[in-house]
């Protein structure tokens, strides 16, 4: 059987397309009303994920940071502390280890999960929950799982209507983008 790239490639691109026309706008809008919460009670952002969805808490901190003038952390990017609660503890906790330290009443904790399901993101955003935290997750329905364990836990869940765990990944960098313009256009910045 002879590989078609061009049939491949238009498959990806019919399914994103297909998935992005199918994002959950209210979501979205409450996903931004809750980061605006947070800037006018001037509290910061937690950015949490594992796996392939570890990469993008760490962009959207520095687009955060720096665009939006919000104090932001991608707690997937101090390894040092990471580690030190995966080894000293248990991998399930490093999340939830470093919340311990950073978070406050009022800050807002984004959990990038493809599953939903991850360990230490539950974890985290259990954390996050009794800390007082406002909670919101970017996730998707991989393997027909609805956004998994956190969507049900967090104040705001955006799923992505796929159960393509590349098409979820490509999503939340997607919604990080939708937020941040939508927070710069508000403020005129």
């Amino acid at each position: 059987m002879e590989f078609d790239f061009s049939d491949f490639t238009n498959s990806y691109i019919d399914d994103l397309k297909a998935t992005l026309d199918g994002l959950p706008r209210a979501q979205l809008e409450a996903f931004w009303q809750q980061v605006e919460a947070t800037i006018s009670t001037g509290g910061s952002v937690h950015f949490l994920g594992n796996g392939g969805s570890a990469a993008t808490p760490s962009h959207s901190a520095g687009d955060w940071s720096k665009e939006l003038k919000i104090p932001t952390l991608a707690h997937t990017d101090n390894i040092s502390s990471f580690t030190a609660w995966a080894n000293d503890t248990e991998y399930a906790n490093v999340f939830a280890g470093q919340l311990a330290t950073f978070a406050k009443p009022n800050d807002l904790v984004v959990a990038y999960s493809g599953s939903g399901n991850s360990a230490n993101v539950v974890k985290g955003i259990q954390y996050a929950k009794e800390a007082g935290c406002r909670t919101a997750a970017i996730t998707g329905n991989f393997n027909g799982l609805g956004g998994g364990k956190i969507a049900n836990m967090v104040d705001v869940a955006v799923i992505a209507p796929t159960q393509s765990m590349e098409r979820i990944e490509d999503i939340q960098l997607i919604v990080n983008h939708i937020v941040k313009e939508a927070v710069k256009a508000h403020h005129g910045l």
